[in-house]
């Protein structure tokens, strides 16, 4: 078990331009819940890049009262989340919550949730995505889930994780590595690339139930697994003909279709939001750099012409961002293009960055980086000014990738 109090890890550096400033008041019942709503959902908002946590100490309040907003006036609080935690007969807990608006004196309603103990994070996580919601215009991302490696001696782990790296639950665990999870666009399926056969296969593993299936399991390497937006075929890295090249395939698995025809090596593909185009990395420039190409094959573009080695590409889901690793006087670091201007940002300072993965709303990105020479779990702000550090399970932690979002 985890400690009831591991939600106050999450270290938020940095300052956007306009954060709202909102206060989360105690949730009434909370110090006998055994997870702490409020400070679930106060984190989940900061980490977004776009709250400030107001200090709320001091006040008891719960969704019936009718607060005075001129005392949150002036503790300069734009809105206010005032809830309760009560544990029903059954063990199960009911949680409910109002949202007001400070500066208008509007109250912006509320929910109620009923939950078994162990959905109580998932339930301050919808409270922190309707708050978001409601008070920025789009859609939060706090419940859904990422998935990730770790390594720790021999043993290699796949875990699922709550967004904020919290509740993580291992997946799949072998002696031999596991590379590259990737969700399906239902967020049912994982597909990944298992070592466990002494060489790289593709799998597609139902989360729920543990059961998966083997999809590319061809002569030479299969890896690097990316699924088309509509669920139904995987773009997957195979070197069956000789050399790395990229093939779509049925996720149910099937016979392979070849899509590039080089003599270099192309892989990394990852589908663009429509399901139009493939963006991969391939060096046939005589370094990695990130092309584009039709979903089914064509005559590729470049895209990325700063930096010698840029690898790793991941899209928004917006379509309006490109993020990759590139390496930078010897370190790697996370970059951001907006694809439209072809502008690029460099936008950490560590040098160790790789695999990003960008949230459902397009507004954060994950990546797995080290800090003070810790393996580390980071989401940061498209502008790189709010950085966090999630929860992670021991060991090396790698390759994360965030899931789409949730159907309610």
């Amino acid at each position: 078990m985890l400690p009831a109090f591991a939600q106050f890890r999450v270290e938020v550096s940095g300052v956007g331009l306009t954060q709202l400033p909102i206060a989360l008041a105690p949730f009434k019942g909370e110090a006998g819940s055994p997870q702490k709503i409020s400070a679930i959902v106060q984190a989940d908002l900061e980490r977004s890049g776009q709250f400030r946590g107001v200090d709320a100490s001091g006040q008891s309040l719960d969704e019936t009262s009718r607060p005075d907003l001129t005392l949150w006036r002036q503790r300069t609080a734009d809105s206010l989340v005032v809830g309760s935690v009560n544990r029903l007969a059954d063990g199960r807990f009911d949680v409910r919550f109002r949202l007001w608006d400070v500066v208008r004196g509007q109250d912006l309603g509320g929910e109620s949730y009923t939950v078994p103990q162990a959905d109580l994070r998932l339930a301050a996580h919808r409270i922190a995505d309707y708050v978001y919601e409601k008070l920025t215009g789009e859609k939060g991302i706090f419940s859904t889930r990422i998935a990730y490696i770790t390594k720790g001696g021999t043993r290699h782990t796949l875990w699922v994780a709550d967004a904020d790296g919290e509740n993580a639950q291992a997946a799949l665990a072998s002696p031999e590595p596991i590379i590259s999870p990737r969700w399906s666009p239902s967020g049912t399926q994982l597909a990944y690339v298992s070592f466990e056969s002494r060489k790289p296969v593709v799998y597609v593993h139902n989360v729920a139930s543990g059961q998966r299936r083997l999809v590319a399991n061809f002569k030479g390497n299969n890896s690097a697994p990316a699924w088309a937006p509509d669920g139904g075929t995987l773009a997957v890295t195979l070197s069956r003909d000789g050399g790395s090249q990229i093939f779509t395939i049925p996720s149910s698995g099937g016979e392979p279709r070849r899509l590039t025809q080089s003599s270099s090596i192309d892989t990394e593909p990852t589908y663009s939001a429509d399901g139009s185009s493939i963006y991969f990395v391939s060096d046939r420039g005589g370094a990695p750099q990130i092309y584009k190409m039709g979903a089914n094959g064509g005559n590729p573009t470049r895209v990325t012409f700063s930096g010698t080695y840029n690898i790793s590409p991941a899209i928004s889901g917006d379509g309006r961002w490109l993020a990759y690793i590139s390496r930078v006087g010897g370190g790697f670091k996370l970059h951001v293009m907006e694809l439209a201007t072809g502008n690029v940002q460099a936008i950490t300072d560590t040098t160790a960055d790789e695999r990003p993965s960008f949230a459902p709303n397009s507004k954060l990105i994950v990546y797995a980086t080290r800090l003070q020479g810790r393996e580390a779990l980071m989401t940061t702000t498209l502008d790189g000014k709010i950085k966090a550090r999630l929860a992670g399970q021991a060991g090396d932690i790698r390759e994360p990738d965030w899931g789409p979002f949730q159907k309610q």
